[in-house]
Formats: C-alpha cells, sequence, structure tokens
C-alpha cells in the first residue's frame, strides 16, 4: 500500500497540469464550442483515473518521464560485497550466479504522507455518506405529485425529449429548487412553492433541464466526481476541476433545452434560471443535480443563454471536429501521468490451458510452472495466479540485453569481446575478458551492464518497447532495472516471449538471433537439445526469486517454459532449474 501510496502521491503533479491544461482549453475554446460540446469532452474521469490504470497510456509527451525513478518504494543499490553463488542444479552444467542489492525502506515521512492520505480519504467518504443520509431523509418526507395538470406538463415533456423511463415526480417542503437524484432509481424532487407560484412555462423549462440531466447521466459523473475529491481530497486543482464540471453540467443542460426552444421561450428561460439564484442548499458532495446554483455559475449561464446560437450545419461539423481534436491531444497528454505498475498479465486470448498439480516438485515452495506446446496450442501451467504475476527478470533479462545490443550493432556475432575494467567482483570468472559467449555462461552483470548503458535509456525503451517486454518500465537505471527493480514480467509472458524470439517475430536480423540461440544451449541428449537462462534475485542477502527459463527442441517440435521459485526455503537445494529438470523428466520432455 505504500509504494502505490507513493506512486499515487507523485502523480498529482502532472494530474494537476492536465487538469489546468483541459480547464484552459475549454476557456479558450468557448467562442468555438457549445456548452454541450465543452462538457461532453468528458477528460476529467480519465485523467483523474490514469494513476490508478494498470497500463501506462502511450504518447507523445514525455516531460515527467523522471517520475518514474521516483516510484519505488525505496532505493535500490547494486552491491559487490555480499553475493551468494546458487548452484542451480545437481548437474554441474547449469550455473547461475546471483549478486545481492540492497533496498532502502521507504523513510518514516513518506509512510505517515500515506497515512494522512487515507485519512484524509476517510473523512471526505464519511462526509458523503452523511450527505446522502441527509438527502434520504428529504427523500422519505417527500410525497408524490398530486397536481394533474403539472403531471400532464411533466409527461408531455418526457416525451418532447424523448425520455421512455418513467422518472417519478415528487414535492417536498425542504427544498428551494428542483433537483434529480439516483443512478439506477432516478427521481425527481420539486419544493412544494413550485406548484403554485410557478407559471406552466416556468415548469415546463424546469422538467426539460432535470431531464436533461437524466439523458447525460450527469448522476454517475456526480457519482465519480465526489468519488475523485474523496480521494485527491488534498489537491485543490481537483478541487477547483470538479466544481467547473459541476459547473458546465448546467451549461450543457441549459444548451440542450435551448436548442429545443424559440427564441422568444429562450429569454423567459433565462428569467427562469433568475429566479433560482443562489438557491441551491444541497452539500458540495451530494449527488443531486438542479436547475439552481451560486450567482457566479448563473452569471456563466446567463451570458451562455444571451449569446447562444442554434447548432446546425457547418457549426455541427466543426464542433465535432474541434472536440475530437482536443480530446486527441490530451488523451494523448495523460502519458505524462505514471500508470500504476501492472502486476499481472493475462494468457494470449483463446489460450487452451490445462492446469496441473506440480506441487510436489517445488518441496512446499511458492512457485510456478509454465510449458506451452505451439504444435498444439496448448498451455500447461501450475499455479496459474503466480504465473500470471509480474516481477522482476533478474538475469533471465540478459537474452533480450544480447539482443538489443546485437540488434544495434554494440556487438556482432563474430566480434563481441569486451575487456574487464579490473573492477575485482566476487566470481572469479566475472574477474577476465568476455565474450558474449562467456558472459551468458556465467551469466556476468557487469558485460551486460555495459552493453545496456552503451545503448543508452532511448534505445532500450525503444527496443523493450518494440518486444513488448513485461511492464515496459526501465526506471530503475540503465544498470539495475533488470535486478529486483522497475522492469517486471509474469512467467506467462516469459514463454510468450521466448516463442517469439525463437520464431523472431520481432523481424530482427537471423544470424543475431542465431548467436543468442547458440549462447542460451545448454545440453544435448539425443535428438533433442535444452537451451535456457537462469535468474536470481537476492535482496538484502536473502534469496527472493529463482528463474529458469528456456526451450527444449525436439525433432519436430519445440517447448517452451518457465519455472519461477518465490522465497526458496532452501536457495542452494531448491531452485527454478532444479524443479524445471525434475519437471521436464516427469513429463517426459526431457532425459
Amino acid at each position: 500500500m505504500t509504494t502505490f501510496g507513493t506512486r499515487f502521491l507523485l502523480c498529482n503533479l502532472p494530474v494537476s497540469v492536465l487538469l489546468l491544461a483541459v480547464l484552459l482549453l475549454r476557456k479558450l475554446s468557448g467562442r468555438l464550442l457549445s456548452g454541450n460540446s465543452r462538457y461532453h469532452i468528458r477528460l476529467l474521469p480519465v485523467i483523474l483515473a490514469v494513476p490508478f490504470l494498470p497500463l501506462r497510456p502511450k504518447g507523445i509527451l514525455r516531460l515527467f518521464s523522471w517520475f518514474h525513478a521516483q516510484n519505488a518504494s525505496g532505493a535500490l543499490a547494486a552491491s559487490d560485497i555480499m553475493a551468494d553463488r546458487v548452484p542451480a542444479s545437481s548437474a554441474d552444467w547449469i550455473r547461475d550466479f546471483g549478486v545481492s542489492v540492497s533496498r532502502i525502506p521507504a523513510p518514516a515521512a513518506g509512510r505517515l504522507l500515506v497515512l494522512l492520505w487515507i485519512l484524509g480519504t476517510l473523512a471526505i467518504t464519511i462526509w458523503m455518506i452523511w450527505s446522502r443520509v441527509l438527502l434520504y431523509r428529504l427523500e422519505q418526507s417527500a410525497l408524490p405529485l398530486q397536481n394533474q395538470e403539472v403531471r400532464g406538463l411533466y409527461e408531455r415533456c418526457r416525451a418532447e425529449l424523448p425520455v421512455r423511463r418513467t422518472i417519478p415526480v415528487r414535492t417536498t417542503a425542504f427544498l428551494k429548487s428542483p433537483i434529480i437524484v439516483g443512478c439506477l432509481r432516478p427521481r425527481i424532487y420539486l419544493p412544494i412553492h413550485l406548484i403554485t407560484d410557478a407559471s406552466p412555462a416556468g415548469m415546463r423549462y424546469i422538467f426539460l433541464h432535470e431531464l436533461q440531466h437524466y439523458k447525460h447521466g450527469d448522476a454517475w459523473i456526480n457519482t465519480f466526481l465526489n468519488m475523485a475529491a474523496a480521494i485527491y481530497w488534498f489537491n485543490p486543482v481537483v478541487w477547483y476541476a470538479k466544481k467547473e464540471a459541476r459547473s458546465d453540467q448546467e451549461i450543457a443542460c441549459d444548451a440542450s433545452v435551448l436548442q429545443m426552444l424559440n427564441p422568444d421561450e429562450r429569454i423567459d428561460y433565462g428569467n427562469t434560471l433568475l429566479n433560482f439564484a443562489r438557491t441551491r442548499s444541497c452539500s458540495p458532495l451530494s449527488p443531486v443535480s438542479g436547475i439552481a446554483g451560486s450567482g457566479r455559475q448563473l452569471k456563466k449561464r446567463i451570458l451562455n443563454i444571451a449569446r447562444y446560437q442554434p447548432c446546425t450545419g457547418w457549426r455541427r461539423v466543426r464542433e465535432r471536429l474541434l472536440t475530437a481534436l482536443l480530446a486527441v491531444v490530451i488523451l494523448e497528454s495523460t502519458a505524462l501521468i505514471p500508470a500504476a505498475a501492472e502486476n499481472s498479465a493475462a494468457l494470449p486470448r483463446g489460450a487452451v490451458v490445462l492446469e496441473k498439480d506440480l506441487s510436489s516438485f517445488f518441496s512446499g515452495n511458492e512457485g510456478c510452472f509454465v510449458l506451452y506446446d505451439p504444435d498444439a496450442e496448448v498451455w500447461t501451467i501450475y499455479n496459474k495466479a503466480l504465473a500470471a504475476r509480474r516481477i522482476s527478470p533478474d538475469s533471465t533479462c540478459k537474452i533480450y540485453s544480447a539482443l538489443c545490443a546485437l540488434e544495434n550493432g554494440f556487438i556482432t556475432p563474430d566480434a563481441s569481446f569486451r575487456t574487464w575494467n579490473k573492477k575485482p567482483h566476487p566470481f572469479p570468472n566475472w574477474n577476465q575478458d568476455q565474450t558474449l559467449a562467456s558472459a551468458m555462461k556465467d551469466s556476468v552483470n557487469w558485460y551486460f551492464q555495459s552493453l545496456d548503458q552503451q545503448a543508452g535509456p532511448d534505445t532500450l525503451e525503444q527496443f523493450y518497447e518494440h518486444i513488448d517486454y513485461g511492464n515496459h518500465d526501465l526506471s530503475g537505471g540503465t544498470a539495475e532495472f533488470w535486478l529486483e527493480s522497475s522492469l517486471r514480467i509474469s512467467a506467462v509472458e516469459q514463454v510468450g516471449l521466448l516463442e517469439k524470439f525463437y520464431t523472431n517475430a520481432f523481424g530482427f536480423e537471423k544470424k543475431n538471433i542465431q548467436a543468442v540461440k547458440k549462447t542460451l544451449e545448454i545440453s544435448a541428449s539425443g535428438s533433442m537439445t535444452l537451451s535456457g537462462k537462469t535468474g536470481t534475485g537476492i535482496v538484502n542477502g536473502k534469496t527472493v526469486t529463482s528463474w529458469f527459463i528456456g526451450y527444449v527442441e525436439t525433432e519436430d517440435n519445440t517447448l517452451f517454459f518457465a519455472t519461477s521459485v518465490r522465497n526458496p526455503s532452501d536457495p542452494a537445494s531448491v531452485t527454478a532449474s532444479r524443479v524445471t529438470l525434475r519437471i521436464l523428466e516427469a513429463e517426459q520432455i526431457w532425459r
């Protein structure tokens, strides 16, 4: 919760900037767009929802990309002081090296801010509930509309719009202005004095206005705005945007009613509006909509009525084109807002899944196994929930680090040599010059880190977007994004990506694909070949993840697999490679 809370709080600056941009654009377009068109650019809910969405929107603006680096709950730093070699199998030909990283806990001040945010949200929610309780008491005291003439007028208005649904009308002595309430069961409430004080024309305007609220779905919008007010209670820009949205609701309803009236009736409609100046008596968090409003809102509405022009012909086409353009620009700009990190990934649509109990192979440890048979198009999965959960790829990511370097010409299949910089590492095999083959075999961190740093963040981001790698999040830095940091991928995605790599679905140079494939070969047995890559995540000296991903090639098929073990009880013996080999042998896939 602290991680998400920190992410959410950091999102508020780009959210505020976008909201102000939307409000500015809507104001500048005031002369070009009718009130109805401005209101129906309903981008406020989209912008406020983006921090909670699992996908980061793709966009053309990257002004706040530095925010992504702040989203982790603690700082991550590689440490060569403490390291563990993790033997991956009883067979000595599968080896892996895991280097511990240090994660600094989030400061107490950060946790205090998140706690304060939660308490504020609860307080606003209680206020909303109390407003609804007061409204419920008012509803209980209301009586069905008895006046037959007014009822007949209401039915004619309902047919004029038209509104097929029968919406009950009730009267009460506890209201100063008409309102419409309810999402699922809408009801219109009239002050009882209107039945005798208002003229038939005035009552018609009131009914048309309230029914327009129903047609526009304003009850649902108000519910969302109140939820946003509770969640963003500390953000004045959100409260201001909410207030403007409520004002735009009334202006849009005015415009819809004016479209139905002749010029003389529009003057009468404005006079009716003046009669309800400053009469709203509901809480600002109340879910109701109505014809009344504050003096400032009323002034805006009267001005809109005074300069109202019917929306016909070329004006309608122009408004729709301009509305679409504004929507595209602002939606593209939502890429400024860091989205919530995706924690899971779904199987391909229509996939045939065979769930199998393989718990006995994991020795009581939490883990998952995924096997894909492309010929039969069948997925065999143990622990489907964990298999869909995204975690750090650790050293399995080196497959794609190598491929990125080859594709960009930093190394070639025939010239992949890199000189050791004499900095000591905890494993003897790392303390020497490397080629791609030796670095992949011994999982040499510094070799692949040098490739990533040479590529730089822009090239890496473009590459990982192109291959659609997990959550695409490289904000952890070019040296560590794959090392228990920002980049995350699920076992299901590992398998799907391996199959695309193997068949070169990415359209890369064939010689580069073959070069990486060659480095992944582990063993051959008869007509079968086992290829793969291990990965081990160690945080603060504790093994948190063990990976083994790869494929088994036979004469007529290739099977792709991924295994992960979380928090193994005995990291020296319970490894993903050991578990995988036992499963593959038991399933007679590998011997």
